[in-house]
């Protein structure tokens, strides 16, 4: 019998564990998953994605009603506003937590109760496809196993990283200001554990193979909870060795290497997406040779695209996007502008200058939103995010500050994501065009909390269903918009693209579609003042009948120039 699949196993583990018996571990977690050693592979190369994807991402309990569980009234909101516009939807951690909105997990294997219970999770996974968060790299100091390390008994006792404050980490690469060591007591004396995020998220031991294994099992009961889209987050800083940036390195790469091939061998088609908020050339390492994660984010963009629409100015995603690589097939880039973190600064560096990233940060602070730190090896404090609603990111621009343009460029920001390379996401708030929640900040104490509403439903439907209210306005048009794109072949995740060259102020690229039946010129224009562009400029074919996809009108003249007010796009199509 060919065992191609357990060989292949034990050439990565190998690579983590060069001193261990890595036949009999590999044996271990084919057990574990339920996989055969001749499993066959899932068909390589192949999309697990179309046109017709969009993913929304939300917390268990951002829409609530009384005497309801949250996961409940989710199910309910989702199937009545959205059936028609997404396809997967990405439930942030909805396990027991001690802190962080719910990326301390407590217990990986249950749902919050104050949540609702896994049926709830698992009714929301037969009616789109669910995306959840294997929070790999920590764990709540509040856990069973923590516990466990402390009491110096299994399962837990080896399962946390340990450090020695005598080390030289100097060189570790750091997301946040907090000390890197945290002391416990133990019932064997004082030891320090490694808290990368924060000193209630303790870092997880990979270096004991025990711990592997366990998050095996993890994987494979969220598999048959219905879970299809695994985010491995904070994946970069998995694997730690003093001495060395503790971020990006091989064993890290080879273990999410071996975390793909159980998931695609259990489930041909899940899709394993890696969170890196980290500089965008980092970034891309981790596609590998298509053998890392299926889509990464495109943690740039938020930052760029911002800085596009309050400067007037493409030049810096212009030249980003011209720099990007086509993903392979069956690899591609999840696109998103906002989420349950703030804007990611990191992204920005050799993209933006220090003083085009303090104008950036400066814009923001105007507009209400707050700044997080990291602390860089040589003890600096840089801007690691900016918290603050997307709505209320895109209020002015950083000449003018606050004008009355703000829906226009809201709408704009979306129209831009929806058509470039890649699976468009939107994070609820975005969709529903939420202001900075500053009560929330006072109430909670974290910078985060500015852009982690919650909504009561009967408040929400309201506002939705009044025509002069600019939720409702960004609502109904952001659902138009989709909807227009899921049906054009021309916007598949891996359709081809091109940057166009139209000046600083219009912003376009060229979408093909994989058969080539179907081109999409997409401009943009990003700035407050009208501008014009020549049709021959865009080089459009002349046998071909064009229209604008997004106003529904045809182009009758390709010799003559189409005006573009402030902030508005045209998607011209040789086909509909």
């Amino acid at each position: 019998m060919s065992q191609v699949l357990k060989a292949k196993l034990v050439s990565m583990l190998e690579v983590v564990y060069p001193a261990l018996d890595c036949d009999f571990l590999a044996e271990q977690l084919l057990t574990t998953m339920g996989l055969l050693p001749d499993q066959p592979p899932p068909t390589a190369h192949q999309s697990r994605w179309s046109e017709s994807d969009v993913v929304l991402i939300t917390y268990a309990d951002t829409v609530q009603q009384a005497d309801e569980k949250p996961l409940a009234t989710l199910h309910q909101f989702l199937n009545r506003c959205f059936s028609d516009s997404i396809s997967a939807v990405h439930i942030l951690p909805f396990f027991p937590y001690s802190s962080d909105d719910g990326f301390s997990v407590m217990d990986y294997l249950a749902v919050n109760e104050s949540h609702g219970r896994w049926e709830d999770v698992e009714a929301i996974a037969r009616d789109f496809k669910l995306m959840a968060d294997l929070v790999v790299n920590h764990m709540s100091a509040r856990s069973r196993w923590f516990e466990n390390f402390r009491k110096r008994i299994d399962p837990g006792k080896d399962y946390f990283f340990e450090g020695n404050p005598r080390d030289d980490l100097s060189a570790v690469v750091r997301p946040r200001t907090s000390p890197l060591l945290t002391p416990v007591q133990t019932d064997d004396g004082e030891r320090y554990v490694w808290c990368t995020f924060s000193e209630d998220q303790v870092d997880l031991n990979f270096a004991n193979p025990r711990v592997l294994i366990e998050f095996a099992a993890i994987i494979r009961y969220y598999l048959e909870r219905g879970v299809v889209i695994f985010r491995l987050d904070a994946v970069a800083f998995l694997w730690k060795e003093p001495g060395t940036p503790c971020i990006h390195l091989q064993q890290t790469h080879e273990l999410i290497k071996i975390l793909r091939l159980l998931i695609e061998h259990h489930s041909p088609d899940a899709v394993v997406i890696t969170e890196t908020n980290v500089p965008n050339r980092e970034n891309l390492t981790y596609f590998g040779n298509a053998n890392e994660a299926h889509v990464i984010y495109n943690f740039s963009l938020p930052p760029l695209l911002i800085n596009t629409l309050v400067t007037g100015d493409c030049k810096h995603l212009k030249t980003w996007l011209m720099s990007m690589p086509p993903a392979q097939m069956g690899t591609t880039y999840l696109n998103f502008i906002a989420s349950h973190d703030g804007i990611g600064m990191r992204p920005t560096d050799g993209l933006l200058d220090e003083e085009e990233k303090q104008r950036l940060v400066n814009t923001m602070d105007s507009f209400g939103g707050k700044v997080s730190f990291r602390r860089t090896p040589d003890g600096r404090d840089q801007p690691y995010e900016i918290n603050i609603a997307l709505y209320d990111a895109l209020k002015g621009t950083a000449a003018n500050g606050a004008d009355h343009w703000q829906l226009q460029r809201f709408i704009c920001a979306h129209t831009v994501m929806l058509a470039l390379e890649g699976i468009p996401a939107f994070y609820i708030h975005s969709l529903l065009a939420t202001e900075n929640d500053t009560e929330r900040v006072e109430h909670t104490g974290r910078l985060r909390s500015i852009n982690r509403s919650q909504w009561q439903l009967a408040d929400l439907e309201r506002e939705l269903d009044n025509p002069l209210s600019h939720h409702s306005k960004a609502y109904r048009e952001l659902k138009r918009l989709i909807a227009i794109r899921r049906r054009q072949s021309a916007f598949h995740p891996n359709a081809t693209q091109f940057t166009l060259h139209l000046g600083l102020k219009l912003f376009g690229f060229w979408r093909q579609s994989t058969r080539r039946d179907q081109s999409i010129f997409c401009i943009h224009n990003i700035s407050d003042e009208v501008q014009q562009v020549a049709l021959s400029d865009i080089n459009l074919i002349g046998t071909d009948h064009w229209l604008d996809l997004i106003a529904g009108t045809t182009i009758d003249d390709l010799s003559g120039c189409i005006t573009l007010k402030p902030y508005q796009s045209v998607w011209l199509s040789n086909r509909e």
